[in-house]
């Protein structure tokens, strides 16, 4: 089996990276808004997860909303842990490229999160979105409550039907209850509010997720 075909599959426990111990040093505070990165967070902040293609633009997408806290670009979903870069790119950690969102319930719900989540990639292309092809690529929520991940279900239901609608094809996306996060190097965190020319390879189908 070549390279290519072994970053379009999630590796097994016998084949994945062994990873380490150590976790990856986290800046204190957000590039953007200057809030702290890992906490503590006000009472009324919720987390929630999201996949949806390299993370860069990714997390630029919700942070750029009234009501989030803090984002963080990371990796999650696989077996290998604390992992780094290029070892997630070499699809044998089984992670995903995916963003925490932290966020006021004060000020913004996760149905609207979930909105935005459909609406800023392509959730048909399973193991990629456009040119980014690998399993870091997928698309996927991954939700912290038991009320989380029935909202997650619903939704894709009622995008599905508008995507049918459309002419698309079947949602790909991973829908399970959150794994662990492990974040991202430094120079990935907020990256295109750093490089405000950097690549950002999100983009949607044009499939509004509301009626």
């Amino acid at each position: 089996m070549g390279l290519f075909t072994k970053k379009l599959a999630i590796p097994n426990e016998e084949n994945a990276l062994p990873g380490r111990a150590e976790t990856m040093p986290v800046p204190e505070y957000h590039f953007v808004n200057g809030h702290p990165m890992q906490g503590p967070f006000p009472e009324s902040m919720a987390k929630a997860m999201f996949g949806l293609g390299c993370f860069w633009g990714a997390e630029r997408c919700f942070w750029e909303q009234d009501g989030v806290y803090v984002t963080a670009a990371g990796y999650a979903g696989g077996l290998t842990p604390n992992p780094d870069y290029e070892e997630v790119c070499s699809g044998r950690t089984g992670h995903n490229e995916v963003v925490l969102v932290v966020f006021d319930t004060n000020m913004i719900n996760y149905r609207t999160l979930l909105a935005l989540f459909w609406e800023s990639h392509d959730p048909t292309q399973g193991m990629r979105q456009g040119n980014d092809i690998g399993t870091q690529y997928r698309s996927g929520i991954y939700a912290y409550t038991d009320e989380q991940l029935s909202l997650a279900l619903e939704s894709q239901d009622k995008f599905q039907s508008n995507l049918k609608t459309g002419g698309f094809d079947a949602i790909t996306t991973e829908i399970i209850k959150a794994p662990e996060f492990y974040f991202a190097e430094h120079y990935h965190q907020q990256y295109l509010a750093k490089v405000p020319n950097g690549y950002c390879g999100l983009g949607g189908t044009g499939v509004c997720f509301s009626d």
